[in-house]
């Protein structure tokens, strides 16, 4: 069953459709890809979850968009949320 979405190819990040708890297999469908790995930790309805692995310093991608830099590590399956995210303003 699909528990979480993708928004635009260049995302790096996918959101929860549903609570998913630590060690659920997340699954997400886009176009005709279907990825599936395990949640690292528990994921509240609507929060952001790492598709790949994202290193310290590297955008996060929702919608296309770059939304704000990782503070540190973060796993693929890992919550993407305020605690590990920091703002960054890009000049346009």
């Amino acid at each position: 069953m699909i528990n979480a979405m993708m928004i635009d190819k260049k995302d790096n990040v996918i959101v929860a459709i549903e609570k998913i708890e630590s060690g659920d297999r997340i699954k997400c469908k886009y176009g005709d890809e279907i990825f599936e790995f395990d949640a690292v930790n528990d994921i509240q309805i609507y929060h952001k979850i790492a598709l790949k692995n994202i290193k310290k310093g590297e955008a996060i991608v929702k919608y296309g968009e770059h939304i704000g830099l990782a503070k540190e590590d973060i796993k693929k399956g890992q919550h993407v949320h305020v605690h590990n995210v920091e703002d960054h303003r890009e000049n346009l």
